[in-house]
């Protein structure tokens, strides 16, 4: 390869790969940096075109150098917005002009000292969310969305559901509908752009709790999240998993007539537990990740059953789909 490709190259492939691993919610990228820090591309540019004849090899390392540092300032920095910049922050404009939608102003009702209609209570940076039961809720979805956070259920409550989150850097928004009899529960963490949160314990988190009577439906769509579900006390219908680079970590009960579970991640550490005595059917489209499925026979290819499996009368099948992951179906 011509040396004088290296830089442009080397830059496509780093826009790709920030744009992949944002949307993908690995990073969470700030995308104001941009708007601040636009002249970094010139000064990567001047270096290449300054040292463009030149084949020594200390002369590439610098190219590359500069480049790998402006992308680090890019990617790594956080800058606040001084002025008006379109790539930071919700600008919206009426018959007024532009104006911002803050996050933490206060027309959201979601202050620090109050509750407001949607049951949230917040006490520095913690919210307390809570939906009553009702007996004639035989069947419950629980739909939980955002990266960069723990996510925790091992409890059961009176109430249908309950969470309670800590909130360093994003916020938590729940809302609920209704599908005719169906209560529809959302846990949904909103954005905001300008931090890399990899260390959890010391980020975001949100310990939920459910009611044991009814049938759940949970849909958790996360990116780089750490997974803790003990759902060893609960009668799960549907278990459907969506993941970036996480740790998912997932205990089952015995099975309702037919215990479904879906798991599709990027880079990841997935390990489900299974009762050892229930009937399981696994199915798995891996990729390049690892499998270790101990105590199942294998049936075909990707495809790994408990003894028995086909005449139980309640089941449990997992289906497994990962890029890079680590797969782990054990038996407790």
């Amino acid at each position: 390869m011509k040396s004088e490709k290296i830089v442009p190259g080397l830059i496509l492939v780093l826009l790709g790969t920030v744009f992949l691993l944002d949307n993908y919610h690995v990073i969470d990228f700030h995308w104001g940096n941009i708007w601040h820090l636009w002249p970094i591309f010139l000064i990567m540019g001047g270096v290449n075109l300054v040292f463009a004849n030149n084949k020594a090899a200390w002369a590439t390392a610098l190219k590359i150098g500069v480049v790998i540092l402006g992308f680090g300032l890019l990617i790594f920095g956080h800058f606040e917005n001084r002025w008006f910049s379109p790539l930071n922050g919700n600008w919206h404009f009426n018959d007024k002009g532009w104006y911002k939608d803050d996050d933490d102003n206060d027309s959201d009702d979601d202050d620090d000292s109050k509750s407001d209609s949607t049951g949230i209570v917040k006490v520095e940076g913690s919210s307390t969310y809570t939906e009553p039961y009702a007996a004639t809720a035989t069947v419950a979805k629980l739909n939980i969305s955002g990266g960069g956070t723990e996510y925790i259920l091992k409890d059961t409550t009176n109430q249908l559901f309950t969470a309670t989150t800590r909130e360093r850097y994003n916020r938590y928004i729940y809302t609920h509908t209704m599908e005719g009899t169906v209560p529809v529960l959302n846990l949904h963490m909103k954005d905001k752009k300008g931090h890399i949160q990899w260390d959890t314990d010391k980020g975001n988190s949100a310990t939920i709790k459910l009611n044991t009577n009814p049938q759940w439906d949970i849909n958790v769509k996360a990116g780089a999240t750490e997974l803790d579900f003990d759902l060893a006390a609960f009668k799960i219908r549907n278990l459907i998993i969506n993941g970036g680079a996480a740790s998912f970590h997932v205990k089952l009960g015995q099975p309702v007539a037919e215990t479904n579970v879906e798991v599709s991640t990027g880079v990841s550490e997935v390990e489900i537990k299974v009762p050892a005595n229930a009937a399981c059917r696994i199915t798995s489209d891996s990729g390049l990740s690892s499998t270790e499925f101990t105590g199942f026979d294998k049936k075909g290819d990707n495809t790994y059953e408990t003894q028995g499996f086909a005449t139980a009368a309640n089941k449990i099948v997992i289906h497994l789909k990962g890029g890079i992951s680590d797969f782990k179906v054990v038996k407790y």
